[in-house]
């Protein structure tokens, strides 16, 4: 049984490490809109490329505030916070039950 538990304790643990990776992407992403960055340059067109795939459908559900100031970069994080801390937490829990 310990195989199992080793196997989501994995799992739980890459998992946490994506999320944290795309936390710190849409971090970036958002420094970068404040500075309006040159859009041919390839980091900037990978961050769009990952980032705007899930920022999109959220951007076009809430409305902008005042001075069109968007709030989907902060709904994706605390999405993320909300996975990582049940999610992740959940799995750890699992694992622990398991050996």
């Amino acid at each position: 049984m310990f195989v199992l538990s080793n196997l989501v304790f994995t799992a739980a643990r890459l998992l946490e490490l994506v999320l944290w990776a795309y936390f710190w992407l849409i971090i970036a992403r958002a420094v970068l809109s404040w500075v309006n960055p040159d859009p041919s340059n390839p980091i900037v067109r990978f961050l769009y490329r990952v980032t705007e795939p899930v920022l999109r459908p959220i951007r076009h559900r809430l409305p902008l505030l005042a001075g069109g100031l968007d709030l989907s970069p902060m709904v994706v994080l605390l999405a993320i916070y909300v996975l990582d801390s049940f999610l992740v937490g959940s799995l750890r829990d699992l694992a622990l039950r398991l050996r």
